[in-house]
């Protein structure tokens, strides 16, 4: 898919889009990638709010799909790119970080290659890096594309966070020019980068002070009510408020749990999770029907 002219008031410079739904990854009853829900679901979500996607991030659970897999998927993505009802195409931002540099250059190098808009690169986890070797690792990444890259700040999963000081030195990088910031607490405009939040609770904050959007998974549920808050914004306070229950139940606890619950009583084969995440319990399955009920969601689902 080719980006979006960078000129629409509803795209940001990069041209990726406002509304990027990090999209799961649906499983059949094998356990095995269901291509065709995949490829369904894309679809469904273009029509309902969604610029774009972010292929096999966290909510894609791609820490537990093969290389083979991931690339598969984001080659996927891009082959069957849906078409947005303005008649633009959808873009595709595949997930390529690792906490192994060479593997995260590899990713970045082949999701190049199969065609995405932009790559999104979380910051490298478990092994806690310094951040002169943050910087040494983005660096590496940056070489191995041509298109833009997103950083993706999360030091709850990480256990590292890369400070405003930080990412100002690393929006110097060639090619990095966007941030997922999924840490509350730093979530502020940096030069040269385009804003991202990573947590749908301040998806209407970060519009509101000028971020380009959101890397957004209620989206997946509630689409055309983030669409209203981006083009409606004398509404948005109003809407967000409306939608803070939803942002809550999807993250009652490990995401994606609730999302592929919610997906799935709303008639979208999803399937169920690769382990060690494992699916709704009764209370939560209840708490996800309690919530689509309260927003009229669950009328034409299958019973």
């Amino acid at each position: 898919c080719d980006a979006h002219d960078e000129h629409d008031e509803h795209r940001t410079m990069i041209g990726l889009g406002t509304i990027l739904t990090a999209i799961v990854t649906p499983f059949d009853e094998r356990g095995n990638v269901d291509e065709e829900s995949f490829v369904a679901l894309m679809h469904h979500l273009a029509e309902h709010g969604s610029d774009g996607f972010v292929v096999c991030g966290t909510t894609g659970e791609a820490a537990t799909l093969t290389d083979e897999e991931h690339l598969a998927l984001i080659g996927l993505a891009v082959r069957e790119c849906p078409t947005l009802p303005d008649g633009r195409p959808a873009t595709i931002v595949g997930g390529t970080g690792s906490n192994d540099t060479r593997h995260a250059v590899h990713l970045t190098e082949v999701a190049t290659e199969l065609g995405v808009d932009a790559t999104l690169s979380v910051t490298p986890y478990y092994n806690k890096p310094s951040p002169r070797g943050i910087v040494r690792h983005y660096e590496e990444v940056a070489k191995a594309t041509e298109v833009p890259i997103l950083l993706y700040n999360i030091p709850g999963r990480t256990a590292v966070n890369m400070g405003p000081d930080l990412l100002a030195r690393l929006a110097r990088i060639e090619h990095v020019e966007g941030v997922k910031q999924s840490n509350a607490d730093e979530l502020r405009l940096i030069d040269g980068l385009e804003l991202y939040t990573g947590d749908d609770a301040t998806f209407a904050h970060t519009l509101d002070i000028g971020g380009a959007g959101g890397i957004c998974v209620a989206s997946h549920i509630v689409g055309d009510e983030m669409r209203r808050m981006v083009d409606e914004p004398e509404h948005r306070a109003e809407i967000d408020a409306s939608l803070r229950d939803v942002y809550e139940t999807l993250f009652m606890t490990s995401s994606p749990t609730c999302t592929k619950a919610a997906l799935n009583l709303l008639g979208h084969k999803v399937g169920g999770l690769r382990l060690p995440m494992v699916e709704a319990d009764e209370h939560e399955l209840a708490a996800v029907r309690a919530m689509l009920i309260r927003h009229d969601l669950m009328a034409g689902a299958p019973a």
